[in-house]
Parts: C-alpha cells; sequence; structure tokens
C-alpha cells in the first residue's frame, strides 16, 4: 500500500475497513483454500466499505502492512463479526482453523470469551435463517450485553 492509499484512508475513514477486509482475508484462507464463494463475499464487503479492486488485492498481496483494528462503535463491531462469522460458513465448510480464529475474533473485539462460541454460534444461525446482521445483533443482544 502506497503512503497516498494509507492518507486516503484515513481521510476517509476508511481504516477500520481495511483492517476489516483483512481480517475477512484471514478468515477466508484460514482453512487453506480461497473458495469462490469467499472471493465474492469479500468483494461484495470491499465494496460496501469503498474499497476498490485494486485495493482489495493490495490488501492481500500487502496483509502485513495493515494493523488490527478494533472499531469503536458497537454496531460496527458486532457488523464487522457478523461478516467474519459469514466468511467462516459461506463455502459450507467450517474448518476448526476457522472457528478458532473467529473465537479469537471475538475476544479481541472485547467480547466475553465465555460467550464466544455461543456467539459465533447465534451469529452463523441467523445468517442461515437470511437474518440481517442488526436482526442477529438483536437477538444476541443479551449475550453481549
Amino acid at each position: 500500500m502506497k503512503f497516498t492509499d494509507l492518507f486516503d484512508a484515513f481521510k476517509s475513514g476508511k481504516t477500520g475497513g481495511i483492517s476489516h477486509i483483512k481480517n475477512l482475508i484471514e478468515m477466508a484462507a484460514a482453512d487453506g483454500h480461497l473458495h469462490e464463494s469467499e472471493k465474492e463475499l469479500l468483494k461484495t464487503i470491499a465494496r460496501r466499505n469503498g474499497i476498490s479492486d485494486s485495493k482489495l488485492v493490495d490488501i492481500q498481496n500487502n496483509p502485513a502492512k495493515i494493523q488490527f483494528e478494533v472499531p469503536r462503535d458497537p454496531r460496527q463491531k458486532f457488523h464487522q463479526l457478523f461478516d467474519l462469522v459469514h466468511m467462516l460458513g459461506i463455502d459450507n465448510r467450517v474448518h476448526p482453523n476457522e472457528t478458532e480464529l473467529a473465537k479469537l475474533f471475538v475476544i479481541k473485539f472485547g467480547y466475553k470469551q465465555e460467550i464466544a462460541r455461543e456467539l459465533i454460534d447465534v451469529i452463523h444461525e441467523n445468517i442461515k435463517n437470511g437474518s440481517t446482521a442488526d436482526e442477529a445483533m438483536k437477538r444476541a443482544q443479551l449475550m453481549i450485553g
């Protein structure tokens, strides 16, 4: 990533989006394969975050340059976790490495370790049932406080 790209990202407030995309790439690669469904979801979420296809390729090629960021906004944090869990199951196979990585993200995002697996399961079920991130957040609200 060039300095000007990073500067533009800071100016536009998209650094959290870049970190989120890096996290999604890590999730997609956790099982050792980047499936077509994972690539498509990644592109969709990147576009939603204002990240171009060329910037997405740059993030994929240079992930070590992207610093992990936890969203400050509780809604944004949950939405990012929702996307990560969506990536976990988009290929219809949940690898143990993906589950462990998802648990780490739950903890890194500041949710309690004791609820990590249950929170992932609740989000995963909501995704399978066609719920939006906001609907899943309402259902998980008692868990996340």
